[in-house]
């Protein structure tokens, strides 16, 4: 019998509901056997997976996509592998349940306990990039929660095919495959329903544009942890390296454009642009990258597309950078704060003091000095994976991985006390 979008979400989400309790059960051994085995499985189907990749990246071309979107959307035999070695990356991190937080003893004796679990029945809605679906999918089963997972329309094949890799491994490790589902076609209404799913799903987290987020936190009956656009900055302070500037500018915006720890804005402060600010567009210009540029930076390197009043609020996602020349750290913090999305922001300075000043002043989830802004990653934390980065304030901030879905319960030891 074929089953509405809004029916399928339901029976799908109690059948997640009966197989996170397993997971919470069995044991950190057995769900990092599963991993393992789902490793395996994505290795052994490589080439089924690049295959139905194909198809989408086929599908994709004849629309018109963009070179930076079909990134984000290609799989490779070497991307397969990544997403096995992120499998076993989890594997190998520490259980994340059964944590004590928190103990102490009342005056009465009473002992308290405050021990990590799982969330529960988490759903995941994200856009293009099929590996998300890997990780998420890991990320889920080593912390004990099951997971629904949606992605985007143009990235089907490739995640039915993960899917099915995900799951040969899960049930060879003896755990149930509904611990990891998808819908079954690209319908939409399959997005409304989970949105609607309050008291079957328990988290619904958003990985994608930024008009996706923003229908998830205005239609959801179900909490979100919200993933932001990535509108980041690089801020070349006055007292930078000119090397470690260019190093760094180069490689934050065009090591992958499309990912959202990519610099969109260039800052750079007034008193070294006339000299430094030339070499930086040649860099970035050599790798392809195109400028929209505020009046200051026009002067000093003549020719530089005009930025409009948008453009300092826009996240590119390609080879385009939006470039200001500002005075100084509070300047740079003011331009942020106006424009950012405190996602993620970096300053490259060999002064200590300002490095601190900007740190402590950007109310960015994550700020780096002296770092690309694409090491904000839930990998490159050490996390061996992410579900997306949380941008807002609420639970969890930054790459999101084993710890930030767990919460928390009370275990309370007595010896017979009684309230008054």
């Amino acid at each position: 019998m074929h089953l509405t979008p809004s029916d399928w979400t339901q029976a799908a989400a109690r059948k997640a509901r009966a197989a996170s309790a397993v997971l919470a059960r069995v044991g950190d051994a057995a769900r990092n056997a599963a991993l393992h085995a789902a490793a395996s499985e994505l290795r052994a189907r490589s080439a089924a997976i690049v295959a139905a990749n194909a198809r989408d990246l086929a599908a994709f071309d004849a629309a018109g996509g963009t070179a930076a979107f079909r990134d984000r959307l290609a799989l490779t035999p070497a991307r397969v592998a990544a997403m096995a070695q992120g499998l076993e990356d989890i594997a190998g991190l520490p259980d994340p349940l059964g944590r004590t937080l928190a103990d102490w003893t009342r005056p009465n004796g009473l002992h308290l306990r405050r021990v990590s679990t799982p969330i529960g029945v988490i759903g995941m809605i994200y856009e293009s990039r099929p590996n998300v679906g890997a990780d998420a999918a890991g990320l889920c089963l080593k912390s004990g929660n099951a997971v629904i997972l949606r992605g985007g329309s143009d990235s089907f094949h490739s995640a039915e095919a993960i899917h099915a890799a995900v799951t040969a491994g899960v049930t060879a490790a003896g755990l149930p495959a509904d611990a990891v589902q998808i819908p079954p076609t690209t319908d939409r209404a399959y997005v409304a329903a989970m949105l609607g799913a309050a008291g079957l799903v328990d988290l619904i987290i958003p990985r994608g544009g930024k008009s996706l987020v923003q229908r998830v936190q205005a239609e959801a009956r179900v909490p979100v942890l919200a993933h932001a656009e990535g509108l980041c900055h690089s801020y070349v302070h006055a007292a930078a390296g000119p090397e470690m500037a260019r190093r760094i500018v180069v490689n934050a915006k065009l090591r992958r454009p499309g990912v959202c720890g990519a610099t969109e804005t260039l800052l750079i402060d007034a008193s070294i642009a006339p000299s430094l600010l030339p070499l930086l567009v040649a860099d970035l210009r050599t790798g392809g990258c195109d400028f929209r540029a505020d009046a200051r930076a026009q002067a000093i390197v003549p020719g530089l597309p005009a930025a409009s009043p948008a453009d300092f609020d826009t996240e590119w996602l390609e080879k385009i950078i939006s470039v200001a020349v500002v005075d100084g750290v509070d300047d740079a913090i003011a331009h942020i704060r106006l424009h950012g999305s405190e996602h993620t922001d970096a300053i490259i300075t060999e002064d200590a003091e300002a490095a601190a000043r900007f740190l402590n002043g950007v109310d960015s989830a994550v700020a780096l000095w002296n770092a690309s802004t694409q090491f904000c990653d839930g990998g490159e934390f050490g996390f061996g994976a992410e579900i997306g980065i949380a941008t807002g304030r609420i639970h969890a901030r930054g790459p999101v991985g084993l710890e930030q879905l767990t919460t928390f319960r009370y275990l309370v030891t007595g010896s017979g006390q009684i309230r008054p």
